[in-house]
């Protein structure tokens, strides 16, 4: 197994949680101090329990925020070098600080360090990908090809010249690269890869191993840097060690069971641009136990799909945060499902909602209410829907 980073990859769970709780509280009142936009008492959060009363921030929310008051929202920035932009559009800061996104950390579970040069195929325009991935390499002391995107034949030219050892970008960017250096006849040394911003299929994975690459991914975005990553033990992504990341009900900010899936809200304790309770619109779910190979921070399953299940229905758009207001709205309710269905050529909704009892006209009445359509209802008993994530469920088929 890989070295570690630093001791903070192997702390206990007490220690974890109170180094996280001291840095959490600090973090809270930076923002509570700041009259921007995201308005947070600094006595809220006593315990790392209370994140889950605070409010969830949406992309949405930085989106109407930035276009009110740009660039940023009145978010809290500091020590700012750079700003990226990302679809929405949505506008990020960056710093230059060591390893700033924290990915140095990755690249080390990658093995990645000094004596390596890493072909770095992530955008360096607008997006921040390629200033994350470098800053990350800097952090484990290796050097850095600015190859950015396309221009197969150059890239492949230049991995050979300068004997590049590594790879980091798209998890289907490098098959291009190894396919071209194949018809060109050029060997390539390429023995590590860290990838990230898409799915890596397990015959991807095994394409790589077959031409003696170790590919390994991360979970990163825009906004938080590096949330989580894989180590050579390959079961799950460990959550990096400066961030705190909850698994919620979507549309809603209430935790969900260990194992259970749910959407991925984050909270980073970068003190330079504080993100408190960022929802990243992906499902995940917490997986039991630490990692064999000895980190012991919380690991999740990796990308699961997508929390945003809007969805439209007769023509009128259902959204996760409307289901979770009906199911506020009767305490006798556990938790509900929208399931989209077709029967001849019209739309039909049917809402399953899990209940020991309760009034079936009175829940109709609230789905007419809260959701602006009427839907059939139909009470299954508890634990009878799927904890697989998905509140609005669609079974029309469009083939």
């Amino acid at each position: 197994m890989s070295s570690y980073f630093d001791a903070l990859e192997t702390r206990s769970a007490d220690a974890r949680a109170a180094d996280q709780l001291a840095a959490l509280i600090e973090q809270v009142e930076r923002v509570a101090a700041h009259p921007g936009a995201c308005r947070i008492a600094a006595e809220s959060v006593q315990s790392l329990d209370d994140l889950r009363h605070l409010p969830v921030l949406r992309k949405s929310d930085l989106v109407a925020w930035q276009k009110e008051n740009p660039p940023f929202g009145g978010m809290l920035v500091r020590n700012m070098a750079h700003v990226f932009q990302s679809p929405g559009p949505i506008y990020e800061p960056g710093g230059v600080s060591p390893d700033w996104w924290r990915m140095g950390r990755f690249l080390n579970a990658c093995r990645i360090g000094v004596g390596d040069i890493v072909q770095n195929c992530f955008g360096y325009h607008l997006t921040p990908a390629g200033m994350i991935f470098e800053s990350g390499a800097r952090a484990v002391g290796a050097a850095v090809l600015p190859a950015g995107t396309g221009q197969t034949e150059l890239q492949v030219t230049a991995a050979r010249d300068v004997g590049v050892s590594c790879y980091a970008g798209t998890p289907d960017f490098l098959k291009v690269i190894l396919e071209k250096a194949d018809e060109m006849g050029v060997t390539l040394g390429i023995t590590k890869a860290a990838v990230g911003g898409g799915a890596l299929f397990p015959s991807l994975r095994a394409y790589y191993a077959g031409r003696g690459i170790s590919c390994l991914q991360c979970y990163a975005t825009a906004d938080l840097g590096n949330v989580a990553y894989e180590s050579d033990a390959m079961e799950g992504m460990i959550v990096d060690e400066h961030v705190i990341v909850e698994i919620v009900t979507p549309g809603t900010g209430d935790p969900v069971p260990e194992g259970e899936v749910g959407e991925v809200v984050v909270t980073t304790l970068n003190p330079d641009y504080p993100l408190i309770r960022f929802a990243t619109g992906d499902l995940s779910a917490v997986m039991p136990g630490s990692s064999p190979c000895g980190r012991t921070n919380m690991r999740i399953k990796g990308w699961m799909g997508r929390a945003d299940q809007t969805t439209k229905i007769k023509g009128m758009f259902v959204r996760p945060e409307q289901v979770a207001a009906l199911v506020a709205k009767h305490p006798e309710i556990d938790r509900a499902r929208v399931v989209a269905s077709r029967e001849g050529e019209s739309d039909v909704m049917t809402v399953r909602i899990e209940t020991t009892g309760g009034d079936a006209d009175a829940f109709a009445a609230s789905v007419a209410e809260v959701l602006k359509l009427k839907g059939r209802v139909e009470m299954v008993a508890p634990g009878g829907l799927p904890r697989d994530g998905l509140v609005i469920e669609d079974q029309r088929k469009y083939d």
